[in-house]
């Protein structure tokens, strides 16, 4: 097993969780502050989004986890503020980071989706790095598998959890959204009929898909009467991208790439 404190610093502990995190995010926000100056964004605004969304990001999903593991908390008053072992849900971050985003960039003035095309491969990006906290905390992993041995060594070791192996779904999710954001830059690129809130709409579906089934074969899902609520919301983007294409389509919003409109 691989211990879940990077290092010490005095009293301190750093953590493999907070590492994954704060490294996906800063690769977020260097990618979005690349492609911000396309759409007349200043990278100063994407560092000032940041410094607001992030905490409060966390703050929300944290508050996410534990509404929905309130008979839990309800007991252990004392662990709500104990991020540091896990239980950032990231549904709840994004509904925070959505929410704090439309209203930033209303005040900024800048278009509310110039500003979330930019930010959705980021968000797949940070979910990816992100996803490998769960692997150092021994946590969002499946049903017990007879073995592992197409991995290597050290994720198969760390699979090995309550004397058995489990699905590392914390690695297909890893790999989901690494293809994911791997397709919008190709798609960005390449695709000159993208209009405006397309790419947030891939992200959505994208995303929403493969949360959906890998949400699963999790065994710790959040449960509210019986359903998985991370299913329920996943249906939910998926339907709301698909909406969005046939809207920004309606419209004709303008293309994503501005060659394409002159």
């Amino acid at each position: 097993m691989i211990d879940p404190i990077a290092f010490q610093i005095g009293p301190f502990a750093v953590r493999w969780y907070a590492i994954c995190i704060v490294s996906g995010l800063m690769l977020a926000v260097l990618l979005a502050m690349r492609e911000a100056p396309k759409k007349k964004i200043l990278s100063d605004d994407i560092i000032d989004f940041i410094l607001v969304a992030f905490p409060l990001s966390i703050i929300g999903a944290r508050l996410y986890y534990v509404i929905f593991k309130f008979d839990y908390y309800s007991q252990h008053i004392g662990e709500i503020f104990a991020i540091w072992n896990g239980g950032l849900a990231i549904y709840g971050g994004l509904i925070t980071g959505a929410i704090v985003l439309y209203i930033f960039a209303d005040r900024k003035l800048i278009n509310t989706w110039d500003f979330l095309d930019i930010a959705a491969p980021s968000v797949l990006i940070a979910q990816s790095l992100g996803r490998w906290g769960n692997f150092f905390n021994q946590e969002a992993y499946g049903a017990v598998v007879e073995s592992l041995d197409y991995l290597p060594s050290f994720i198969k070791n760390q699979m090995y959890i309550d004397g058995s192996y489990r699905q590392p779904t914390f690695l297909y999710e890893s790999i989901w959204n690494l293809i994911g954001f791997s397709l919008i830059v190709i798609f960005r690129r390449r695709l000159n009929g993208i209009r405006r809130g397309h790419i947030t709409a891939f992200y959505l579906i994208w995303y929403g898909f493969g949360r959906m089934i890998i949400e699963g074969m999790r065994t710790d899902s959040l449960m509210f009467l019986g359903i998985r609520v991370s299913q329920l919301l996943s249906v939910f983007l998926i339907g709301l991208g698909i909406y969005i294409i046939m809207y920004q389509n309606r419209k004709k919003a303008p293309f994503y790439n501005v060659k394409k409109e002159n």
